[in-house]
């Protein structure tokens, strides 16, 4: 036990001992000095080195010969920064890019290569895209719709409204059914917000800029791109529920034909040539309108909202898409603007027809007599929703509450 003891009181000294003479070292000795770094690895040789352009000096520029250096003083200095390599990136040469090229082919192009679009002059497509919207869609679309707008205003102040010729009877027809009209409505009111938002977006700072100042006018044109890529996939909803809904009525028929040879009676005193439940005119904005110029806005307002699958959307993709989209779009508007004068202001009871669903006798009689006959043959019913059946009948055509 004592000699435990001892060897434990002995190893416990010599610890102590070792301790202090590592304690005392640095001070009889000197300070104690660090091994130096490793020296960094040699750049390996060849190509453009990286290198932080805040950090080099002094500056390439600083040199009072700088603008006088040729491409190879220059490339020494400044690699990569001279007139060839611009130029290369000028013409649309595409340079390396890790990205794989299958989801990003323009990773490696700064500037588009040259095309020449419908009304541009051969250079890089960013520049032809912006020669079209600005030389061509932008004036001429608003030349188009300001005319449009100009006959239809001359139209109804030589003209005036269209009004019956005999008096009303006070027996309703029901013209279109509750799911019919909302059809109609989800589909105008998209059609006017996409409307508004794409005209404020495309002639906004010619008139409303100098007005509102830049920063409310920044705003605003924001948040109506907000609201028109979002209502824009609802209208394409309720464009195929329109075609759904109206295209058995819609179909062409050969008295067609003789509506559109007297305009419809528009600029004449004659009565209006008989059609049915769709006139020619109506026949022409729903499959010229709706149809043809709506599937154009609709695909392409799809594929600028970036909604399709099985695209890249590249710059150039996207400046044709939204030619297409302008164009179509204007010639909508156009067309549409006719179908809303006289569907409002031109036509008493057109308005009422589509708001509460239900036409005077005479007015089926007289804008729609193939129509008119047919309901009043009992091979159409005259009342042709389930609230519309509660009314009283008179004759062979059904009404809404007491004859007048």
């Amino acid at each position: 036990m004592n000699k435990a003891l001892h060897a434990l009181v002995l190893a416990a000294g010599l610890a102590c001992g070792i301790a202090a003479a590592q304690a005392q070292g640095p001070a009889a000795g000197g300070a104690v000095t660090e091994a130096p770094p490793a020296p960094a690895a040699a750049p390996a040789p060849g190509g453009i080195k990286s290198q932080n352009i805040f950090e080099v000096k002094p500056e390439a520029s600083a040199d009072p010969n700088y603008l006088a250096q040729s491409n190879g003083e220059r490339q020494k200095v400044q690699p990569g920064n001279n007139a060839p390599m611009w130029r290369q990136v000028g013409q649309g040469v595409t340079g390396y890019s890790s990205l794989p090229h299958a989801q990003a082919p323009e990773a490696g192009n700064l500037i588009q290569p040259f095309v020449q679009y419908p009304g541009s002059r051969f250079t890089n497509a960013g520049e032809a895209w912006r020669q079209v919207r600005n030389d061509w869609i932008i004036p001429y679309g608003a030349a188009l719709l300001f005319v449009v707008v100009l006959a239809i205003a001359i139209y109804y102040f030589t003209h005036g409204a269209i009004r019956l010729h005999g008096a009303e009877t006070g027996r309703r027809i029901e013209r279109f059914t509750p799911f019919e009209r909302a059809t109609h409505w989800s589909n105008a009111i998209a059609f006017v917000t996409l409307a508004v938002s794409g005209l404020v977006m495309a002639f906004g700072k010619f008139f409303l800029l100098p007005v509102i100042g830049a920063a409310l006018f920044g705003w605003l044109t924001y948040a109506l791109k907000t609201v028109h890529n979002f209502v824009g996939p609802l209208f394409v909803v309720t464009l195929v529920l329109m075609f759904i809904t109206f295209v058995r009525d819609n179909l062409p028929r050969a008295y067609d034909l003789k509506w559109v040879m007297k305009a419809g009676g528009l600029f004449g005193r004659s009565h209006e040539p008989p059609s049915h439940r769709f006139n020619a005119g109506e026949k022409v904005v729903f499959w010229g309108g709706v149809l043809v110029l709506g599937s154009i806005v609709a695909g392409s307002g799809l594929f600028l909202d970036k909604l399709l699958p099985g695209f890249v959307y590249t710059r150039g993709e996207m400046q044709i898409a939204h030619m297409i989209h302008a164009v179509a779009t204007i010639l909508m508007m156009a067309m549409i603007l006719g179908h809303i004068y006289i569907g409002t202001l031109g036509m008493n009871g057109a308005y009422d027809a589509m708001r509460h669903g239900y036409v005077d006798e005479t007015w089926a009689r007289e804008h729609h007599a193939y129509w008119y006959e047919d309901v009043a043959a009992g091979k159409i019913p005259a009342q042709r929703s389930q609230e519309a059946r509660a009314g009283a009948t008179v004759g062979s055509v059904r009404v809404e509450g007491n004859p007048s």
